[in-house]
Parts: C-alpha cells; sequence; structure tokens
C-alpha cells in the first residue's frame, strides 16, 4: 500500500516536471531566494510606509492615523523642496563629474603605453572607490579647511588673499561636495568605460584613420558610438546611487551650513534621529523610494533593449 502510494506520488511528480518548460527550470532554482529576499525587503517597505501614514509612530504607544496628512504637510514645506532641488543638483552635477572624468581617464589608460605603468597607473586611480565614506569625509575636510593645503596652495598662487571656509560657506559648500563627490565617484565610470574600450575593435580606429579622422574625430565617430550602451547603463546607474547618496554628505557638510546642502536622505536622517520625528522621515523616505523605483524601471528597460 505505501509503496503503491509513493510510486504514485512520483508519477505525479514526473508529470509537472514534463509539463514545466526549459525556460522555468532557472527562476525554480532562483525562486528559494527571490522568496527570501522579497521577505527581508517586504516588510520594512510596508512598515515605512505604514509609518508615513500615521503621527508620532515609535515615539508613542498608540500613534493616530492621519492618512495623507503627513505628505500634505511635507509638500507644503520650503524645506522639502530645498532639500530636493539641492537632491537635484548633488546628483546631476556628480554624475556629469563622474562622466567627464572618468571618460578622460579611461581614455589616458587606454593609450599604447607600458604595461607595468598602466598597471600602476590603474592601480592609483581606482584609490578613491576604495576608500570608505569616513575616510574621504576626514580627508577633505582637512584639505578644504581654512588653514589645509588646499587654501595653502591657492594663497601661494596668489589666487587667493584669505583663505575660504570651503565648506562652511553656502555659497561654496555645494561646490566643495561636488567635488568631493566627483573625486570619489569617478573610478566606476573609469573602469566600466575601459572595459568597454578595450572591446572595441581596432579595425574601426584604423578605418577612420585611413578617412582622415585625428583623435577627437575617432572618439566621437568610433568611441562615443561603440560605447553608448555602457554609457546609458553606466550613468543611469550612476545617477540611482548618487541620488541615494548619504554618508558622504552627512559626513562632510551634515546638510550644512544652515540648509545649504541638505538632499532628501540627510533630511530622513534628521527628522528621524535628530528630531525623532519618525513620520515625517518616513514619509520622506516614501518619496525617495518612489523617485529611485522610477529611475529603476528606466534603468531596467534601458537593459532589456540590449538584449
Amino acid at each position: 500500500m505505501r509503496s503503491a502510494l509513493i510510486a504514485d506520488l512520483n508519477k505525479d511528480m514526473q508529470k509537472i516536471l514534463n509539463n514545466i518548460s526549459n525556460e522555468s527550470i532557472p527562476y525554480l532554482f532562483l525562486l528559494p531566494c527571490l522568496l527570501i529576499l522579497g521577505s527581508l525587503l517586504s516588510v520594512p517597505l510596508y512598515k515605512v510606509v505604514e509609518y508615513s501614514l500615521y503621527d508620532n509612530v515609535i515615539v508613542q504607544k498608540n500613534p493616530s492615523f492621519v492618512g495623507l496628512q503627513n505628505y500634505k504637510e511635507i509638500l507644503s514645506d520650503t524645506a522639502f523642496w530645498k532639500a530636493t532641488l539641492n537632491t537635484i543638483i548633488f546628483t546631476v552635477g556628480s554624475v556629469i563629474g563622474h562622466l567627464i572624468i572618468g571618460t578622460s581617464l579611461a581614455l589616458l589608460v587606454n593609450t599604447d603605453i607600458n604595461p607595468k605603468a598602466r598597471t600602476l597607473f590603474r592601480s592609483l586611480l581606482i584609490l578613491p572607490w576604495i576608500f570608505t565614506a569616513v575616510v574621504v569625509a576626514v580627508n577633505w575636510q582637512l584639505l578644504l579647511n581654512p588653514f589645509g593645503i588646499i587654501n595653502y596652495g591657492l594663497d601661494k598662487l596668489g589666487i587667493i588673499s584669505e583663505p575660504l571656509d570651503w565648506l562652511g560657506d553656502p555659497s561654496l559648500a555645494m561646490w566643495s561636495l561636488l567635488l568631493i563627490s566627483t573625486w570619489r565617484g569617478y573610478p566606476f565610470i573609469m573602469v566600466s568605460f575601459l572595459s568597454g574600450l578595450q572591446s572595441i575593435p581596432k579595425e574601426l580606429y584604423e578605418a577612420a584613420e585611413i578617412d582622415g579622422a585625428g583623435f577627437f574625430g575617432k572618439f566621437w565617430h568610433v568611441t562615443i558610438p561603440q560605447l553608448k550602451p555602457v554609457i546609458y547603463g553606466v550613468a543611469l546607474l550612476d545617477l540611482i546611487w548618487t541620488f541615494q547618496l548619504f554618508p558622504l554628505v552627512w559626513l562632510t557638510t551634515g546638510g550644512g551650513p544652515g540648509r545649504s546642502t541638505e538632499v532628501l536622505s540627510t533630511m530622513t536622517f534628521r527628522y528621524a534621529f535628530v528630531n525623532f520625528e519618525f513620520s515625517q522621515a518616513s514619509t520622506v523616505a516614501v518619496s525617495i523610494l518612489i523617485i529611485s523605483a522610477a529611475f529603476t524601471i528606466f534603468y531596467l528597460r534601458n537593459e532589456k533593449s540590449k538584449m
């Protein structure tokens, strides 16, 4: 009886496996991992959205349900729109800086030079990517200090007559933050573009030279078209990462002076762990989530179009 039952179960399982197409098998192997990740992500996301619909969550035992009132207050707050504008400036400025510096250095490293020198240059140029945000913030605070080496060098060159407070002056703080972010983030672009440059056939450059193209001609008519898929994908990915960047901004300026460098991520942290207004923090976090999700969907569509 028992053996007959086992045999029937085996037959049923065999029928199920036969009905599953070969295309579905990889998804079955991924299913346990997806279930674990889904449970780990869905619960925090649900709680953040839930907190945004209540008032005085965590700090009160029985918070009151307020619906979309928190969203109305946030959207009518000038500080939120100032932080949103700062986030756009910081994100777009950083990504442009990453692309310019990263592309230039990738072209430089990809030139025909001594292999040992090329390896040394690559190792040195990716150092900013290796350092943690704490190390980067402390080093740049020392460099940009009114009595730091940057002010000393500019003074010796006669460019400035008195020390500048790069991180303490509201008119200079955002520019300084963009400089730090560009220095920290360009290695990702450089490494990504370098791998793309090495995949471009040399015959294309040789054909362009025969047609009389110089360095800029080859760059514009050969390099850029060949790197377009890489440029779109890497730029979107960098945009997503930079938009959510928190440690570097908080450790460098803390969103100050005043609110001159306050971005949405630091605003969320300030609401939650400085003012203990967790409902408002959750509301801002949901807005970050919505914008990041839009960028992510755009990125995934771009990646799908390459297939």
